[in-house]
């Protein structure tokens, strides 16, 4: 790989007493989503009209109030959108629409006409300025380039104060910021703004994108603290930014710029736009919620945001994205599984206690989903069968059988090479240890109680025969035991037992677990019996215990 054909295209910045790096963030910035412009741009297939309506209407659901609704001059749809939304009276009092031109004549003539009527709008002017820009799309000096920055901002305003009557906002961005000496920028962002006249009352948007990412995210934030402290009336500015994902680090970019002085974020729901995408702004916004901030937007119901934008999109979410992923809440790994159940368990009865699961950042349940470690393979341990077992299908599976039952799916799924089935695995334990009825069946049984003991009297089958055996105890548990020791001259006892209601599966059934061991070894044989009568689920697990160790023994 030539790697010496590469070199460093950003400027550096020499801060003295960085302040970003010792910040956190504590609210939600400004929202800007430009789904419907810079978003739709990178589709395949545009938005029709009807699609971007659809679009617009729901992310007003979200709770954005500012959202940048398309190029104008780019396209007879785009236009025609705006239009739209404007002449039927669709964009809500508290919302601004958002449109965006290029320093030039035409196009700036074309954007305003399509925001006769509207009002409240934001009009975003641009024009490039880094170092490759100027040297070899437009091969123009920094003097140059600036005046094209400026006279779009006059004309602009000119058009703006002379055919529109709404709330109309200004917002510029020096295109490829992240690639333009930083006090260049500062020179032509100050330049505009002199031009605009911005007040602490009705602030310019300063938006400064990283057009192509090509930095570590400390670097964006390096060049916004700069920014921040050396553009002039920083009190009549909102600074914003706009971070594409070339590097994979959209979303700790715009991150890192909020502790560096931004006040405004601009993208995608799920990172959506050019090339590798832009900044996330769903991820961005859980990412506050899960730190206790509100985030400003309503991702209640994300399955929801999901169905609206691969439809109108037509590009699926993919299933590790952080949050909305179909794999965000699903954990294979046994310690992980093992550690999120006990966390659930822990704080089932304490709705009021502050949220700390070992590797889930949030209660699934806030945007609308649940964690199901439905996914069973052959790295998945106890924590995860317990789970699918218990909640699907209502087994509490006791923690000492748990081992035996675990290394038996984790050997299914190894055999299978795949994840296993929730019926799989509930099939494995009935077949395993649920009312076995080989070698031994049993027909019926009946007990009498006296002063002393109890006595059991049962039908069995046993290798195509029937018998009847009896046995005396304290119980009749223990008194089936007897009968069935002395029957088969096996000596063992039980070591474990334990019962519980199948409530998630019919509250009429009960299930009972039984552990028997041989009186000189250690082993130890599980057997599970269900049944309405739990005197009957408890006789059913001791059968399928011992045939168990029946076959145990002959194998």
């Amino acid at each position: 790989m030539n790697y010496q054909k590469y070199q460093r295209m950003y400027h550096p910045v020499h801060l003295e007493n960085r302040e970003w790096c010792d910040k956190i963030i504590t609210h939600a910035p400004i929202w800007c989503s430009v789904d419907l412009r810079d978003g739709n741009q990178a589709l395949y297939s545009p938005m029709t009209i009807d699609e971007k309506i659809e679009f617009f209407e729901y992310l007003v659901k979200l709770g954005f109030k500012e959202i940048e609704v398309g190029f104008p001059a780019a396209s007879g749809t785009e236009f025609d959108f705006i239009r739209r939304l404007i002449d039927e009276n669709r964009i809500p009092d508290d919302v601004s629409i958002q449109v965006l031109t290029q320093a030039r004549e035409h196009i700036i003539s074309k954007t305003i006409e399509a925001l006769k009527g509207a009002k409240n709008a934001i009009v975003h002017l641009y024009n490039s300025t880094s170092t490759v820009q100027r040297a070899i799309v437009f091969k123009k000096d920094k003097e140059e380039i600036k005046q094209i920055a400026v006279e779009g901002a006059k004309l602009v305003k000119e058009l703006v104060e002379s055919q529109l009557d709404g709330n109309i906002r200004y917002e510029y961005s020096p295109e490829s910021f992240t690639c333009t000496e930083p006090e260049y920028a500062v020179e032509v962002v100050n330049a505009v703004a002199e031009v605009l006249k911005p007040t602490p009352e009705k602030k310019l948007i300063v938006n400064l994108p990283s057009t192509i990412e090509v930095a570590t995210a400390n670097v964006y934030a390096d060049q916004i603290e700069y920014m921040c402290k050396h553009l002039n009336n920083r009190d009549s500015l909102i600074i914003s930014v706009h971070a594409h994902n070339d590097r994979g680090t959209g979303v700790a970019s715009s991150e890192l710029a909020l502790l560096a002085g931004a006040d405004r974020v601009e993208g995608t729901l799920f990172g959506n736009g050019e090339r590798t995408g832009n900044t996330d702004l769903v991820t961005v916004a859980l990412n506050m919620f899960s730190q206790g901030i509100d985030p400003g937007l309503d991702l209640s119901n994300i399955d929801e945001a999901i169905a609206v934008f691969e439809k109108c999109n037509k590009i699926p979410i993919h299933s590790r994205h952080p949050y909305a992923g179909d794999m965000a809440y699903v954990a294979f790994s046994g310690s992980h599984q093992d550690a999120i159940k006990k966390s659930f368990d822990y704080f089932e009865n304490m709705p009021d206690a502050k949220w700390a699961n070992p590797y889930l950042t949030i209660d699934p349940s806030d945007i609308g989903r649940k964690y199901e470690p439905i996914m069973i393979n052959s790295q998945s341990g106890k924590g995860g069968v317990s789970y699918v077992m218990e909640n699907k299908y209502g087994y509490t599976i006791p923690k000492a059988m748990l081992p035996e039952f675990s290394a038996v799916i984790n050997d299914l799924s190894d055999a299978k090479h795949t994840v296993l089935e929730n019926e799989e695995i509930h099939d494995a334990f009935k077949n395993m240890y649920i009312n076995i009825v080989e070698p031994i069946k049993i027909y019926s049984y009946k007990s009498n109680n006296d002063e002393a003991s109890t006595t059991v009297t049962a039908t069995i089958g046993y290798k195509g025969t029937i018998s009847m055996i009896e046995g005396h105890g304290n119980g009749p548990l223990d008194a089936l035991c007897a009968g069935l020791r002395k029957f088969f001259d096996l000596d063992f006892e039980i070591c474990a037992y334990t019962e519980h209601a199948l409530e998630r599966s019919s509250s009429s059934k009960a299930a009972t677990y039984i552990a028997i061991k041989y009186n000189d070894d250690e082993k130890v044989f599980w057997g599970v019996g269900v049944h309405e009568n739990i005197n009957t689920a408890s006789i059913y697990a001791l059968i399928s215990a011992v045939n168990r160790m029946i076959v145990d023994e002959v194998e």
